[in-house]
């Protein structure tokens, strides 16, 4: 193996809008052997990508209010053997769907420690199934899920989303302020 060879092998995307959760998660996995660069937004996650190889991306879903699924097929379209973690404070069964369908090898809730984190790194999800989430759920989090799933055939539209759901749009977003209800 060259010395080309082993330094790209860990290199590691990590697209956060949290700087503090960044800057900890960034530290942890350097000291686990990854070189870490870490982009805040789509506009420098797209940069960092041109600019550098990746084997490995960790993509928080909402950044900064703004999804960034769309940033999973330009990852593996320029690095397909890359593994790439959808990782969200803002989990939903069809949001979940859309980072597997795009591309992602696997999804996972935050709060999630570094461990947890290399652990969804490294196993890929292969059904929505396979997606942890617990059962029954809640009406509230039926809800939820079903905002997300509206949310998800409307491209991220709030304002369609709002007329389809019959619901203001205020109401709509401020719904979508919240963290989702567990179970």
């Amino acid at each position: 193996m060259t010395d080309a060879q082993q330094t790209t092998e860990k290199e590691l995307l990590l697209v956060e809008d949290d700087e503090v959760f960044a800057s900890v998660t960034g530290r942890a996995l350097t000291r686990r052997g990854f070189s870490v660069v870490i982009a805040n937004s789509l506009e420098q996650a797209n940069a960092r990508v041109d600019e550098q190889e990746f084997s490995y991306a960790i993509i928080d879903l909402n950044l900064a209010g703004q999804p960034s699924l769309e940033l999973i097929p330009v990852l593996r379209q320029r690095f397909p053997q890359a593994r790439i973690l959808m990782l969200t404070g803002y989990a939903s069964i069809a949001t979940a769907v859309e980072a597997i369908k795009l591309g992602a090898d696997n999804y996972l809730a935050k709060p999630a420690d570094v461990d947890e984190i290399l652990a969804a790194l490294e196993h890929s999800t292969t059904t929505p199934q396979d997606i942890p989430f617990q059962e029954p759920m809640s009406v509230r989090r039926l809800e939820w899920e079903h905002i997300q799933k509206v949310l998800m055939e409307n491209d991220g539209n709030i304002s369609e989303t709002a007329r389809q759901l019959k619901m203001h749009r205020r109401t709509l977003q401020r719904k979508l302020q919240k963290k989702p209800v567990s179970g």
